[in-house]
């Protein structure tokens, strides 16, 4: 049974002592609602479906998301962290006073319609709509926040909030090839940066469809250049793929690993400048490339884009799904299935080389006429 009594300050405080229970208690400002609380908790643990709701109630989703940043983000790769530190900038600006407990479904989907509506800034002044994916992968990353509270933590929660919303629909992906006439713009405007790194960066990514991040931390070791290979040992997906050369990969690759100016103290095939701590860390080349873009004219297109534009040529080549998967790196045929954009012209020629094999219709009926004046 629990004992209600009347605080100092004019409060009611109910009190449960149960057997198999922690002792458990709050403070109410009537006394009815104080034997309510009691008479519904105790009635939870009889039927073995009681939760402490305190540690939510008294977490906000700020001091959650700083717990997750220092104990789950760390575990991850470095670029991940980067993103969800950002990520966790925007959800605490929009959530972070709430507490877990008060966080519903409602609130979080009003979260995911301002992101997608474009939430207004400090000075009122509306900012610019934020995409699907964004929105989604913010969602995802206070789900998680949720299910770690839940099931690491403790944290008494009935159920996940996020869980119960409406995802953004996932976007359709960029659809940008690189034409024979562009590609030869933009190789003759990276060729006029300084740092040969830069070109030969270039000229990999679009003849192995390897990611930025990839070409970027790649070592010495990793390079074998007899064999027309690279091993990447750390990828998006954490699986270790083995990429082939082509001949233009496999020349910009041996350029590169004869680089007359590399220290004696880095691995990296494409390193910068020593940082304040002496340590040099892959080559960076933001500036320089949108500065070849926009020589090139190519203001919108993405260095991504090369990855696109890789993977699609490597299709149109006639390479199976399982051979441009394993040179791309894809674990479903579907997300593959974005990448692989195939030029419509490309598709007409391929017809017009079926429809010439094809015996002509005419044909076809000439030999069914003969047929049936034999059988006749």
């Amino acid at each position: 049974m629990a004992t209600i009594v009347k605080t100092s300050s004019g409060t009611w405080k109910a009190l449960i002592r149960k057997t198999g229970w922690p002792a458990t208690a709050k403070t109410f400002r009537t006394k009815r609602d104080a034997e309510d609380w009691a008479r519904r908790t105790e009635d939870e643990m009889v039927r073995g479906v009681y939760i402490q709701r305190a540690p939510a109630e008294r977490m906000t989703v700020e001091a959650a998301l700083t717990r997750y940043l220092k104990e789950v983000t760390p575990t991850k790769r470095a670029s991940t962290q980067v993103g969800e530190h950002k990520k966790a900038q925007v959800i605490i600006r929009h959530l972070g006073k709430y507490s877990l407990a008060a966080l519903n479904a409602e609130i979080v989907a009003q979260f995911r319609d301002t992101r997608l509506a474009g939430d207004p800034d400090k000075n009122g002044k509306k900012l610019r709509p934020r995409s699907n994916n964004t929105v989604r992968l913010e969602l995802a990353l206070l789900g998680h926040l949720f299910t770690v509270a839940i099931k690491e933590w403790g944290i008494g929660l009935p159920f996940n909030p996020v869980s119960n919303i409406r995802r953004p629909a996932p976007g359709s992906g960029r659809n940008r090839r690189l034409t024979q006439e562009e590609q030869n713009r933009l190789l003759q405007a990276v060729d006029k940066h300084s740092n040969p790194m830069f070109g030969w960066i270039v000229r990999i990514a679009v003849q192995t469809g390897m990611r930025l991040s990839e070409i970027a931390t790649l070592r010495i070791r990793q390079v074998d250049i007899e064999r027309r290979v690279v091993r990447l040992e750390h990828t998006k997906n954490s699986s270790p793929r083995t990429v082939p050369l082509t001949a233009e990969a496999t020349r910009a690759f041996t350029e590169a690993l004869a680089n007359p100016v590399r220290p004696a103290e880095t691995e990296l095939v494409f390193f910068g400048e020593p940082g304040r701590d002496g340590i040099r860390r892959p080559y960076l080349f933001d500036k320089a490339w949108t500065d070849a873009k926009r020589a090139a004219g190519l203001e919108d297109f993405r260095f991504h884009d090369l990855r696109h534009e890789a993977v699609s040529r490597f299709v149109e080549a006639g390479l199976s799904d399982q051979e441009v998967s394993a040179i791309s790196g894809h674990k479903s045929m579907q997300m593959l299935k974005r990448y692989t954009h195939l030029r419509a012209e490309d598709l007409v020629q391929k017809l017009d080389r079926i429809a010439r094999s094809a015996p002509s219709a005419s044909k076809i009926r000439t030999e069914a006429d003969r047929h049936a004046e034999n059988n006749a």
